[in-house]
């Protein structure tokens, strides 16, 4: 087994752990398999040449912030949260630095941005009646990221047949709806069921892409 293949196995053991670590309740088993499988996702960019590349560099930048974001959001004060917040907006903005750097097909960008305006119209109208005050500014910008990611990734994707970098932005937009509802809407277990997956999946993902870039 490579070191790749090897750590990309370590950080789905690490993600099933923290998912029975939740439903047990068990604090310092959730902070050890959240750390450890956000440190496989750093770990396997590196392996797999990211400082190589100027690509490479900005996807291990975000990869960087992502593990701080997560050390960040497993506190519950709004301080924590908001700092985790912001880590992670300048992580997408990397992901967005790093596909944008690249070649672009703008059609596809037109039509990606149609579409990132109308599922942000949606996801915002659901969350922001839910959200406090404090938070809508930020809320509302980290959306906008998140959208700008998904549309360059659409066009970086397109241009050079690289769809895997396509799957993780869209898997990582995903799993931040999960972050959403558990914060502002709803807290409950289904929300790490799907929001864990779809997250570390992203990340893994866009790690590997750092190999062709």
């Amino acid at each position: 087994m490579t070191l790749p293949t090897a750590l990309t196995a370590a950080c789905a053991m690490f993600v099933i752990a923290q998912l029975v670590a939740d439903r047990l309740q068990w604090p310092l088993a959730r902070m050890i398999t959240k750390l450890g499988a956000s440190t496989c996702f750093v770990a396997l960019a590196i392996a797999l040449g990211a400082m190589e590349s100027r690509y490479g560099q900005w996807v291990l930048g975000a990869l960087l912030l992502g593990w701080l974001g997560d050390a960040l959001l497993l506190g519950q004060r709004s301080a924590a949260f908001m700092a985790g917040l912001a880590a992670f907006l300048l992580s997408h903005g990397l992901y967005a630095t790093a596909f944008a750097a690249g070649p672009l097909s703008w059609p596809a960008m037109g039509v990606a941005l149609l579409l990132a305006v109308a599922a942000g119209f949606g996801v915002l109208r659901w969350l922001l009646p839910h959200t406090p005050g404090a938070f809508k500014g930020p809320v509302l910008a980290y959306v906008g990221v998140i959208l700008a990611m998904c549309v360059a990734a659409t066009g970086h994707a397109v241009a050079t047949g690289r769809w895997i970098v396509l799957l993780g932005a869209v898997l990582f937009a995903i799993s931040d709806i999960a972050v959403g509802r558990e914060r502002f809407v709803r807290s409950s277990p289904t929300n790490h069921l799907w929001g864990w997956p779809t997250y570390f999946g992203a990340q893994v993902l866009l790690a590997w892409s750092v190999a062709t870039p």
